[in-house]
């Protein structure tokens, strides 16, 4: 299943614009500023019905506009059928509000979502999740997890609400004469869900320690659980009383990256790796996430570049541009000499986008 065309109103900075899609790579070139990452986005919400940046959903619409709406066509390669896809968007007084529709027939998000082609995108602001602190790895962790477990997002929900009141409750155990019942309910609610957590977290650390290498790189991962029982909430509780936290539970688990040399010597990339190894080590990440939602889906996902090529030196970006032929790819940049460095067969090919 490939992405054919896209277009837009009243998307970010695009009033009326409609942009085809290469089968295999699309190269989006333009000074900043320009809509390269608005284009990409656009293309991240229609696959997966939000955008990717940090900002209020509000935001989606062009300044001083109220309505506006992305729409796609994708194919099967199969058989051939074009799908069409729609998303409306309408600004509120309660926000912003987005309307589904597959051949022009109304659906809920759910429904609308699971046939698509998967996503998976690297754009700088990632490198957070190598060079931030440990919270950034556990939220990466929980989004990806998440967005193909439907069993993991509820349980990481329920934590999080649990941890919420549990929380609560000690701040304010002074005035509490049922401490104790009170914290087992609590607990038992974090072990049940928290438990889950932990193994498909366990799962997929094993996926990527299996699928260590990267050309000639290899990476490992190490993950610490931060184990969750009522023996530990028992032996923490005295601690937790003090600092008025919850110290027990995958809320705490450690997420580290080693790079490994050819005397398998372990670096650990988030202390010691310079910004290209840090670089390539988040595109080992990404790749598995291409390995693993392809496997997952028994689908080729589409993979979105967001100008990741300014801090890498020349070797890594051939390397990357190497990994990349398996897969329909989107590639914005302000440098056409990466057109240089382009290796597709003879049977592939890709188009230009200039903004």
């Amino acid at each position: 299943m490939i992405l054919k065309s896209i277009s837009f109103h009243n998307f970010r900075n695009f009033d009326k614009k409609q942009y085809k899609i290469n089968p295999y790579l699309t190269t989006i070139f333009g000074d900043n500023a320009l809509g390269k990452t608005n284009l990409l986005e656009g293309i991240y919400f229609i696959l997966k019905g939000e955008g990717f940046r940090e900002s209020k959903e509000e935001q989606l619409i062009i300044f001083n506009e109220k309505n506006g709406y992305v729409d796609a066509k994708i194919e099967d390669k199969k058989n051939k059928d074009i799908s069409n896809l729609r998303i409306d968007l309408t600004v509120n007084d309660f926000g912003l509000s987005k309307t589904y529709f597959l051949e022009k027939t109304k659906k809920g998000r759910h429904s609308y979502l699971k046939n698509l082609i998967p996503v998976v995108l690297f754009s700088p602001e990632q490198i957070e999740v190598i060079d931030r602190t440990m919270s950034y790895r556990r939220e990466y962790f929980d989004k990806f997890l998440s967005g193909i477990d439907s069993e993991y997002k509820k349980c990481l929900t329920n934590y999080n609400q649990a941890l919420r009141k549990r929380n609560k409750i000690l701040e304010s155990s002074f005035n509490s004469q049922n401490l104790d019942v009170e914290l087992d309910y609590w607990n038992k609610l974090l072990i049940d869900n928290g438990s889950y957590l932990i193994m498909k977290r366990r799962k997929y650390i094993s996926f990527l320690n299996s699928n260590s290498i990267i050309d000639s790189k290899k990476f490992e991962i190490k993950y610490k659980e931060n184990k969750i029982n009522q023996e530990r909430f028992t032996e923490s509780l005295q601690k937790e009383l003090l600092i008025k936290r919850t110290l027990v539970g995958p809320h705490r688990d450690e997420y580290n990256i080693f790079m490994i040399d050819k005397s398998l010597v372990k670096k650990n990339i988030h202390m010691y790796g310079s910004r290209s190894e840090q670089r390539l080590s988040l595109f080992w990440l990404k790749i598995n996430e291409l390995k693993y939602l392809e496997d997952f889906f028994k689908k080729k996902p589409i993979l979105l570049l967001d100008d990741i090529f300014s801090e890498l030196d020349h070797n890594n970006q051939k390397l990357i541009f190497n990994l990349i032929g398996n897969y329909q790819t989107v590639i914005t940049s302000t440098e056409k000499e990466l057109i240089k460095l382009i290796n597709l067969s003879d049977d592939t090919s890709y188009d230009t986008i200039d903004l």
